[in-house]
């Protein structure tokens, strides 16, 4: 599983015009599945995506990198699937996808992932899954961390 996690000051989802998910300052994550992606992989990003001190410190003292998890500050949490984080674009000029996940294995997955990390007392928000979605956020930093589970 592969993550894209950004720190935000507000994110929405929107399909075909209408909101499908927003928050305010919280995480936007993208997140890519594979084939071999289960249970512990779930559960350690949803770990992952809940305590990294990643958000800025309530009193907005970030100078000496202070910082809170979403699980300590109650910070939402916006996850959008996104197979393109696994294309592969080593040979030629056409990305393969045929390290992601196809929507049968992927989507079950990705629920998982949304119940775990509401599992962790986190408010949830998402897109819809294998629509095409407009992804608009304000990114607070910017902050963008990988993760590769």
């Amino acid at each position: 599983m592969r993550a894209v996690i950004q720190r935000v000051t507000r994110a929405s989802v929107r399909v075909a015009g209408e909101v499908v998910g927003e928050i305010g300052p919280g995480l936007c994550v993208l997140v890519g599945i594979t084939h071999d992606d289960d249970s512990a992989t779930i559960a350690k990003t949803a770990r992952k995506i809940a305590q990294l001190k990643l958000l800025r410190a309530p009193d907005g003292n970030d100078d000496a990198g202070v910082r809170v998890s979403a699980e300590e500050s109650g910070a939402p949490v916006l996850l959008v699937s996104q197979f393109t984080l696994y294309a592969d674009v080593r040979k030629g000029r056409k990305p393969s996808w045929s390290h992601a996940a196809g929507g049968d294995i992927a989507e079950p997955i990705f629920d998982a992932l949304v119940d775990a990390v509401r599992g962790h007392g986190l408010q949830v928000e998402t897109g819809r899954f294998g629509a095409m979605m407009d992804v608009e956020l304000v990114n607070d930093g910017p902050f963008t961390i990988l993760l590769e589970v």
